[in-house]
């Protein structure tokens, strides 16, 4: 299993240490590349309210590349080798900057085209303002690939459900929540997730919920796979 590391909010400024084991390559976008792409290590850039990150962070990675005609119709072609350990998180982050009492709604939908081989997860990776939570929602995963933590029982919320781990990686806690069956496209009702972590379970307070990413975490994709969002929404009042 890989387990759970820090994603890209939280390790920017360890890029340079990280940078010393990744080989990025340059490769071919995909043509549906109509506004940008780019194969930079931290390539990045905002469009319609969202910012999508190339994000190779993983020791040992290999080469990929990421398009977008907008912020919430975009991709990846990543070529990492069948090693352990997360690679990348190529995603699109929204940012809320509301308290969880604050929020009258918080939800998400997605539409994506994955492959059915290499070793990844489809995942939303959600944060406290302060990076001292993350809380991920996996909606599909393939591959030897599994979430940080044991495991605390399931629990259906928000129109799912999810076998939920807790764990620590070292800078913050992580409270995954790994989807019973795999899901191409779907809508999550995520403030009721967020409330049950605060109240139910007490596992934090009142934080404030700030970058809200949407991607794919790529421990493997030998010989080249693609990855698409078809489209992806994230809306709260």
């Amino acid at each position: 299993m890989a387990a759970r590391t820090l994603s890209r909010v939280a390790t920017a400024l360890a890029a340079p240490a990280l940078a010393l084991g990744a080989t990025v390559g340059l490769a071919a976008a995909p043509a549906s590349a109509a506004v940008w792409s780019s194969c930079d290590q931290w390539g990045s850039t905002t469009l319609n309210g969202y910012t999508l990150y190339n994000d190779i962070w993983g020791s040992g990675a290999g080469s990929q590349c990421i398009w977008a005609n907008s912020g919430t119709n975009w991709g990846v072609w990543a070529n990492h080798p069948n090693t352990g350990g997360i690679k990348s998180y190529p995603n699109a982050d929204k940012v809320i900057n509301k308290s969880i009492s604050s929020l009258g709604s918080l939800s998400t939908s997605y539409n994506v085209t994955v492959p059915s081989s290499g070793a990844y997860e489809t995942a939303y990776d959600i944060w406290d303002t302060n990076h001292k939570y993350e809380i991920m929602l996996w909606v599909n995963k393939t591959g030897a690939v599994g979430p940080l933590g044991t495991s605390q029982g399931t629990v259906s919320l928000g129109g799912s459900t999810w076998t939920v781990y807790k764990g620590n990686n070292g800078s913050n806690d992580v409270f995954s929540f790994v989807r019973s069956s795999n899901s191409s496209s779907g809508t999550v009702d995520v403030l009721p997730i967020l409330k049950w972590i605060r109240d139910t379970k007490g596992w934090f307070g009142d934080v404030t919920i700030g970058d809200f990413q949407f991607g794919f975490e790529i421990t493997s994709s030998s010989g080249g796979l693609n990855f698409t969002v078809n489209s992806e929404s994230v809306s709260s009042s």
